[in-house]
């Protein structure tokens, strides 16, 4: 009966353990972290390198951390980590945005009939209680930062230099202040930039309406008077028809008049068919052609009031929908205001804050009724006057508010505006030639935007953000003075931006030496603003950072928000942009490609906490890797479980390599990442194949961290660990490792080979696994005290030579022989792959280079015969050969040792020592 020779081999030993337990261990690695200061450490290591600027663009402090901005926050860590191990010092100051409607909105909504003064503390305590919960969880994804110094929006002395900014704003004749149509939120009841909008599907109220030529008008352009003469209008807000004071024409466009037995109407002859279709106006006449710069200067009657309606030119008509006249409306929409303010129309918006009618509408019993509400009222008004053509229903997208959820109405009403004009050439020069674009159409992105662009509203009718440094002569006049604004800057930064509401009026102006009975109002400054100067107010004062910075990375709705708000502010303060390289990464959706945020409505979890208490966060980082982050993100519960299998073959090839290395002592200098390539001399082909391949993955790595590539990094180690380590390497050399004598030199050469693809393997995951490549760092040398972090990426040692093609040819032929071993245990010839005698007719040089043992170990057979042929083939038939009791092998040696018999010759050796 054969001994159990167990004990004798030397099986892998490691106290890493196969089961991660990531949701309990990672805190105990965060803890360790905060305690030893590692963020402090890392940049105190790195002093007097290149610097690396990556500027957080702060998020709000209004809620947990949901899956899209984890997905920001790890991507930014990932090149922070990944900048920091290429050698530089990166440095990473984390912010947030704490000033603004979200907080603000939520703050109202729980206390009614607050004063300025409570809304902002309450605003305030509510920021802090979020930043707080915030910062937590970005630690608990491994992010790294100054997080005990972050920068806030609220903090007094970055509320200053919003102010010093503002100051000289007004300095270049930037800021003004004027009457016109801006978006309005009627749920929040104030004005909102571009980027606080977002459009949502929905169906309205369209309408085809008369307005009446008078005979006067008739005879100017010849039309006979016998029938009514109408100019039909089109339009998708029926609400805003009080306001009309003209019509818009295309002066070039051909028109027609159409009749019928009642009346005549007057539309453009591109849209004909389209009109008969959707109203059902059946001409009887013969058509009559205008051109449209015939009707310029015509007066038509409002349809319910008594006023008139002068037709003008316009170059924004257009053919494709509606009649080819335009309903002019100066107090709701931005052409319709520049047309009215071309033509001295003076402006007409007859709705209050929330939306409402006021009595200037002319309609006293829609006085008070809110605008969308009324809209079948005026329906139903022109019905009664005769004046509606025809109704149809209007799919269509719409702008909302993004924090109140409601509809917005386009308004006139009194703001302050930044001249984009101004900054509009120079902002599209440092896009063409200033930046760098990640992904390239980032550039076409921002830039269509900002050639687009109107003037920028910034004043905004709420309490929770910093005061317009905008003060009132006794005689109401507007006081913009730079001066002024910077005395008020000083003192915010001494005592915050709070004295705006806790001073009065006269104690205000006498502390900034303003004349008596100037006031002031409670408008604050748009919070895009706010982090816009993020660049001024902390990349340019922060001891550690620079301005500009080398890299903002924010989610793609940011080419309209932060990087455009960014980019106008540094454009008007330094003549350039604010950053070398813009990132922009898509949305985290649904895999029905439903966009996940922390305002939707999305049924299933989204809180990032809710993930990583039950995956840990190295699957977040490995999901966020493992995507190409420039699309949108699909994200789903199952998407986690496939990325579990992932994780685990990547682990697993960790604990394999520290189970084969427990009795290995390194030489001294083992491990550095430029050290040369130590003298291997007892290396095998298959060794010198996985260095050439680590070589291989080392540059591709690296390249990919360079490029901020990190789906690469993911795939390129995910192979390497998945094929050539556990399906090859591994397998191949696992029984010199447990068999050979430990100090034999081919299992020490390939522990020097393991020791190396370890330390690699470790440094090159380490700022995607964060905690597990810390987890396993460790284990290696159980007394270490320093960290993966604390390291450098490996270098390529460039070991170039025949192996890659030797090993090529090799692999070729050992699928020839697994076809035929495969074929060999279907016909019950062998019951595995060691009991077979294989004869292979190789057509490769290879197998005379490489030796017997080699060729055996490599194919993972026992008794193997080669003869050369043109064609590869191979043929099994089962061995003769009795089996070792410890290797397993088939060998010719077994049963001729009278103290072992039951072992090949190699094992007895072992065994004897």
């Amino acid at each position: 009966m054969s001994q159990n020779y167990k004990e004798t081999l030397n099986l892998p030993r490691t106290e890493f353990p196969m089961k991660a337990n990531l949701a309990a261990r990672e805190p105990e690695m965060l803890k360790a972290w905060e305690e030893t200061h590692l963020y402090r450490q890392i940049q105190k290591s790195r002093e007097g390198r290149e610097l690396f600027v990556l500027h957080d663009g702060p998020p709000f402090a209004n809620g947990d951390v949901h899956m899209g901005t984890a997905l920001n926050k790890i991507l930014k860590d990932f090149v922070v980590k990944s900048q920091t191990m290429l050698g530089k010092r990166a440095p990473y100051v984390p912010g947030w945005d704490c000033h603004g409607l979200p907080i603000e909105y939520k703050v109202v909504k729980e206390s009614r009939a607050l004063s300025p003064l409570e809304v902002r503390k309450k605003c305030e305590a509510f920021a802090r209680k979020f930043i707080n919960i915030q910062r937590e969880q970005f630690k608990r994804l491994g992010v790294f930062g100054d997080w005990e110094h972050p920068y806030l929006t609220m903090d007094p002395k970055y509320e200053a230099e919003i102010l010093r900014a503002f100051a000289v704003f007004v300095e270049e004749g930037l800021v003004y202040q004027a009457q016109k149509p801006v978006f309005w939120s009627t749920g929040a009841q104030t004005a909102l930039a571009e980027a606080e909008v977002e459009y949502q599907e929905r169906d309205d109220t369209a309408v085809y309406v008369r307005f009446p030529l008078p005979h006067d008008q008739l005879l100017k352009i010849g039309l006979p008077t016998d029938k009514p003469v109408s100019v039909a209008i089109w339009t998708t807000t029926p609400w805003t028809l009080p306001a009309n004071l003209a019509i818009a024409v295309d002066r070039d466009a051909d028109y027609e008049v159409l009749g019928n037995e009642k009346e005549r109407v007057i539309i453009a002859r591109k849209l004909h068919d389209q009109f008969i279709q959707h109203t059902g106006f059946v001409p009887l006449e013969e058509r009559t052609s205008l051109l449209g710069k015939q009707l310029v200067g015509l007066q038509a009657q409002h349809p319910f009031l008594n006023r008139h309606s002068i037709i003008l030119a316009a170059d924004f008509v257009t053919m494709d929908t509606g009649t080819g006249a335009v309903h002019i409306a100066p107090g709701h929409g931005e052409d319709d205001y520049w047309l009215g303010r071309a033509n001295d129309l003076g402006i007409l918006s007859p709705v209050d804050d929330h939306g409402r009618f006021t009595e200037e509408a002319g309609l006293p019993n829609l006085t008070g009724k809110y605008v969308f509400d009324a809209n079948r009222d005026i329906v139903q008004l022109l019905k009664e006057r005769g004046m509606l053509l025809a109704v149809q229903n209007f799919h269509h997208s719409y702008p909302y508010c993004w924090r109140s959820k409601t509809p917005i109405i386009f308004r006139n009403v009194e703001q302050f505006f930044i001249r984009i004009d101004t900054l509009r050439d120079k902002a599209l020069e440092a896009i063409h030639k200033e930046v760098k674009w990640i992904p390239a159409w980032g550039e076409n992105r921002i830039a269509g935007t900002v050639e687009s662009r109107p003037d920028w509203v910034i004043s905004r009718q709420r309490s929770w953000g910093v005061p317009l440094p905008v003060f009132y002569s006794k005689d109401g006049n507007a006081i913009l003075d730079a001066k002024i604004i910077r005395k008020l800057a000083d003192l915010v930064a001494e005592r915050g931006s709070n004295i705006w509401f806790e001073l009065d009026d006269a104690t205000l102006a006498r502390e900034l030496g303003l004349p008596p009975g100037t006031t002031k109002r409670n408008d604050t400054i748009d919070v895009w603003i706010d982090s816009g100067v993020s660049h001024k107010a902390v990349c340019a004062l922060h001891p550690e950072l620079r301005d500009p910075a080398d890299m903002y990375l924010e989610a793609t709705d940011q080419h309209r928000g932060w990087f455009q708000s960014s980019l106008l502010t540094s454009v008007a303060l330094n003549n350039r942009a604010p950053y070398k390289i813009c990132v922009t990464h898509g949305f985290v959706v649904d895999l029905d490609g439903k966009k996940i945020s922390k305002s939707g409505t999305y049924e299933k979890p989204t809180a990032a906490d809710h993930f990583v208490g039950q995956y840990g966060a190295d699957l977040l980082r490995l999901w966020a890797s493992s995507i190409d982050y420039t699309s949108d993100v699909p994200f789903s519960e199952e998407m986690f479980t496939r990325l579990g299998d992932t994780y685990r073959r990547i682990r697993n090839t960790l604990r394999i390599l520290l189970g084969n290395l427990y009795d290995f002592t390194p030489v001294a200098g083992a491990g550095d990442p430029g050290r040369p390539a130590s003298p291997m001399p007892a290396t095998t082909l298959i060794d010198r194949w996985i260095l050439q391949r680590l070589d291989e993955v080392i540059r591709d790595c690296r390249s990919a961290y360079e490029a901020f590539e990190f789906h690469k990094v993911y795939h390129t180690l995910n192979q390497f660990c998945a094929v050539d380590l556990s399906s090859l390497y591994v397998d191949i050399t696992k029984d010199r490792m447990y068999c050979d004598a430990p100090d034999s030199p081919r299992r020490r050469a390939t522990q020097m080979v393991m020791h190396e693809i370890f330390d690699a393997l470790c440094r090159l995951l380490a700022p995607i696994l964060a905690f597990t490549a810390e987890e396993a760092w460790r284990h290696l040398v159980p007394t270490r005290r320093d960290s993966i972090h604390m390291q450098e990426l490996p270098q390529p040692q460039d070991r170039h030579d025949e192996t890659s093609a030797q090993i090529a040819e090799l692999l070729r032929l050992r699928g020839v022989i697994g076809q035929a071993i495969e074929r060999a245990r279907q016909e019950k010839l062998i019951g595995n792959t060691l009991e077979a005698r294989v004869v292979l007719h190789s057509d490769s040089d290879v197998t005379q280079k490489v030796s017997q043992e080699e060729l055996e170990e490599f194919f993972i057979v026992s008794d193997l015969t080669i003869h050369h042929a043109k064609e590869a083939t191979a043929s099994v038939t089962k061995t003769s050969y009795a089996k070792c009791a410890r290797c397993w092998r088939h060998r010719a040696t077994v049963g001729t040792s009278t103290s072992h018999p039951d072992l090949c010759d190699r094992c007895e050796n072992v065994v004897n020592r």
